[in-house]
């Protein structure tokens, strides 16, 4: 994967267009940017946090893609914007941690594939670079859309 290596002028064009996109929605907040090896991390402090995540983070998904977006077109090329907000993420990825804990025992108690349904496409992806080095599990994404489930399986 390659890294993102913001030059000086695109950090300053993406925070301008991240704060101008919160002003437009009349998020009130601060945010510091992040980068990380694939990843733009958009750390955000606000009172307006149920506004921004949504429920169960469905607004919060739809703000990263936006975003995710909107820099690729002012900067020319495509970066994945993560929106970190009051802790959120890093809450559910710790959850996430321990779910996969959880259905990896199931799959081995049972011998059988286990089936994590209602999963983001940024949860399903934290299980499975959770899981990517395991050495008795397998995990794998199938389906489309709504319909996409995540598959831990015994290897």
């Amino acid at each position: 994967m390659e890294k993102i290596a913001l030059t000086k002028q695109e950090r300053k064009d993406v925070e301008f267009l991240i704060e101008k996109f919160f002003s437009l929605l009349e998020i009130e907040g601060t945010f510091a940017l992040e980068e990380n090896d694939e990843t733009l991390e958009v750390m955000m402090e606000t009172k307006d946090t149920g506004i921004v995540i949504g429920y169960h983070g469905e607004v919060l998904e739809s703000l990263q893609l936006i975003l995710s977006l909107a820099v690729a077109k002012k900067i020319g090329r495509f970066i994945r914007v993560s929106i970190e907000v009051d802790g959120y993420k890093k809450n559910r990825t710790e959850y996430l941690h321990n779910l996969a804990m959880q259905v990896k025992e199931k799959a081995l108690t049972e011998k059988k594939e286990q089936i994590l349904s209602s999963l983001k496409s940024w949860e399903r992806r934290i299980i499975h670079l959770y899981l990517q080095d395991d050495e008795e599990v397998v995990s794998e994404s199938e389906g489309e859309g709504k319909e996409r489930v995540l598959i831990i399986r015994p290897k």
